[in-house]
């Protein structure tokens, strides 16, 4: 009788199991080959198994790769409502968010971004640094501290740039997700302050680095409208009752000396009226032990 082979008659070790990443694609249809390259960006990751899925915001994704499906959305509902939207089309204990026009540069991205969950399980949310794939200075508006100071130093992070970022599904349902009516801008510091009140850490990531263009957000005519009523909701929505008013006028006094215009004051006057006279949803004003936490992370929620 032939001996079977030692090697082979030993027990097969398991094999790991790769983490399973539901990915989340907001999409109005009118880059296609920016969402082309971001999907291909994905569908290279190695050593992750990913269930992406394409939301058209008031559009049908059509042309996916294989690999990628579409969940369309009859109307543009905004960009929070638009992620929160996806979430419910995936499968996987970590969640992703690319934005159209983003991608990753290198096919370990994700694993690396998965392994780093796992070893640390404080970790809520993970903001990589955002680079401009044609070499542009990267906008202060990318690096999530007070003082940016070295792009690649890790840190606590305060406020989170959403066109790329993961963040553990149980953390994310906990925040109540995006919040829905803010439509554009500052939706990712609302979830990053309720990553920090729900007991987790945001996280900057500056040794990792997702690809996106430097667009100036000024592109938007309502951008100081939304920006000024968003701040409004942010205070009545997570701040205690005194820290609120001061947030308000904090912003307000900054926007003042960096934009003297009148129109844009007049803009930013009446967004923050639309904001108190609307009452956002989810009132939920974060402990105390939170407001301290943030402080001595670098960011007291008053600035």
């Amino acid at each position: 009788m032939a001996c079977v082979s030692s090697a082979i008659a030993q027990p097969a070790k398991p094999v790991p199991e790769m983490p399973l990443i539901g990915v989340v694609v907001l999409t109005m249809g009118n880059r296609p080959a920016d969402l082309n390259r971001g999907l291909r960006s994905l569908l290279a990751q190695d050593g992750v198994a990913l269930d992406i899925v394409v939301v058209g915001n008031g559009w049908e994704p059509t042309g996916l790769p294989a690999g990628v499906r579409g969940h369309s959305l009859p109307e543009n509902v905004g960009i929070p409502a638009g992620r929160n939207a996806g979430v419910a089309e995936v499968q996987g204990e970590l969640i992703f968010f690319l934005d159209d026009d983003a991608f990753l540069p290198t096919r370990d991205f994700l694993a690396t971004v998965a392994a780093r969950f796992a070893a640390h399980p404080g970790l809520g949310l993970l903001q990589p640094r955002v680079a401009d794939p044609t070499g542009l200075p990267a906008p202060r508006r990318w690096n999530p501290r007070l003082r940016v100071g070295d792009p690649l130093r890790n840190s606590p992070a305060l406020n989170v740039w959403e066109g790329a970022v993961a963040i553990r599904r149980s953390v994310f349902e906990s925040a109540d997700g995006w919040p829905d009516e803010f439509f554009y801008a500052h939706e990712g510091i609302d979830l990053a302050w309720r990553v920090w009140d729900a007991g987790y850490q945001t996280w900057y990531a500056g040794d990792l680095v997702a690809g996106h263009p430097a667009i100036n957000p000024l592109r938007h005519s309502d951008f100081y409208r939304l920006q000024a009523r968003n701040r409004v909701w942010l205070a009545r929505r997570n701040l205690p009752l005194p820290l609120a008013p001061i947030y308000v006028a904090t912003w307000a006094i900054i926007t003042a000396l960096r934009n003297p215009d009148p129109d844009v004051l007049r803009d930013w006057l009446q967004g923050a009226w639309e904001g108190l006279q609307v009452a956002p949803a989810s009132r939920r004003p974060m402990k105390w032990s939170t407001v301290w936490r943030m402080t001595i992370a670098g960011r007291p929620p008053v600035i």
